[in-house]
């Protein structure tokens, strides 16, 4: 029955994008996107330091999510689970050799292939390599085992209700920066998709979640335990008769995920391209090896045809080796993508982004050019997302 109804989903979407332009709903929601309040939205989001999980800014930055949500008129909830480990220690300073030497070639990842020049991927446990004593001191605290929380709101379908689109983006960070990129564009990229969606002349035939995760950098904990509580409750009318569906059907799920760099390679010297190479794209990725395999590539497809359509500036790829991201729990249960910056195995996981999981993960260090790259994925999704759902103009 899932796969009836993604392929009813596309169907009708294909017939919404052969619309004239001059008539296009869609077109005029991605219109509502813009430049400085995609930056504004990471800037409230990186006030929070590095939003690691288990911590009090971790906390502050969820209720400082769930009231700009609701600010929009998109109704919040909290998904509730327990998460236990202990803390990472700092070991001291790392000293590995980078990842492959130039010119050889190894399988990394989602068993994509990396050849070249690449950096070490580690992660800064050092909160000394912080240089901004405000920062250092706000992403001080260390996380403790406990409960955690997450938030995410729903634009509830005229027509289907009881199906859905997830759209996500994780809100916790990991380096003792502000999490600016990592996952800082994603969360602010789903946020302002909430916004416009939620704006009261817009109506979708079909729901769409908003989730901002938690736990991502400690091994997808947050969408696992949404997966655990809520995988069964799909397509269920509470109370009977009601026309309300409170976990409608999975019709696909999205996940945004590192959305502003993508400077290529290192150097020969380990230093980095200071701008955003001019053949920089956004990379919709689906895991090759999973259930939904041909479901997934067929809305991989449809998103890059919706950046075609719609996005300002920056060209999309699409790949088959989705990995390390929290559209992995749901892959074998739905049609799963994810949105970067760089492919997850070849080049983010070969070390070609120097701020991740660092301490210069902060919103000063990227340009215009490099926040236009997630405003292009975000017009991507919307408009992609807006076709899916049917959405329309009062």
């Amino acid at each position: 029955m899932r796969k009836i109804g993604f392929a009813i989903a596309l169907a009708c979407s294909l017939v919404t994008m052969a619309a004239p332009a001059q008539t296009d709903p869609v077109k005029t929601l991605v219109g509502r996107l813009d430049l400085d309040g995609y930056k504004a939205t990471i800037q409230g989001l990186t006030r929070f330091g590095d939003r690691k999980q288990g911590t009090d800014r971790n906390r502050a930055a969820i209720d400082w999510i769930e009231a700009r949500l609701r600010s929009y008129g998109c109704a919040t909830e909290r998904l509730h689970y327990v998460y236990a480990q202990a803390p990472r220690k700092y070991r001291g300073p790392d000293t590995r050799p980078p990842l492959i030497a130039s010119g050889e070639v190894r399988t990394n990842v989602g068993d994509s292939r990396m050849r070249g020049i690449t950096g070490p991927v580690t992660v800064n446990e050092d909160p000394a390599k912080q240089t901004d004593a405000a920062l250092r001191k706000l992403n001080a605290q260390e996380p403790v085992d406990g409960p955690r929380e997450e938030v995410y709101c729903t634009k509830v379908g005229t027509t289907h209700p009881d199906e859905m689109y997830i759209v996500g983006g994780h809100m916790d960070g990991i380096g003792y920066g502000e999490a600016a990129d990592d996952d800082g564009s994603g969360a602010a990229l789903v946020m302002e998709l909430a916004r416009v969606f939620s704006s009261p002349d817009v109506t979708t035939e079909r729901s769409i979640r908003f989730v901002l995760w938690n736990n991502e950098e400690t091994g997808l904990n947050g969408a696992k335990a949404y997966v655990e509580q809520r995988a069964a409750l799909q397509g269920r009318e509470s109370p009977p008769g009601s026309g309300k569906y409170p976990e409608p059907r999975w019709l696909g799920m999205v996940q945004h995920d590192m959305l502003l760099w993508d400077h290529g390679m290192p150097r020969a010297d380990g230093t980095f391209d200071p701008k955003q190479r001019p053949e920089a794209d956004v990379n919709i990725e689906f895991r090759g090896t999973s259930k939904f395999a041909d479901q997934s590539m067929k809305l991989a497809f449809l998103f890059r045809d919706a950046n075609e359509k719609y996005a300002t500036d920056y060209p999309a790829a699409v790949g088959n080796h989705m990995t390390n991201t929290d559209s992995d729990p749901f892959m074998n249960l739905v049609p799963a993508i994810s949105l970067r910056e760089n492919e997850r195995g070849m080049q983010i996981g070969a070390g070609w982004n120097p701020n991740y999981h660092q301490a210069t993960d902060v919103y000063a260090n990227y340009a215009d050019a490099d926040l236009r790259l997630g405003l292009n994925a975000a017009q991507t999704t919307l408009g992609a997302i807006a076709e899916l759902a049917g959405a329309r103009l009062k």
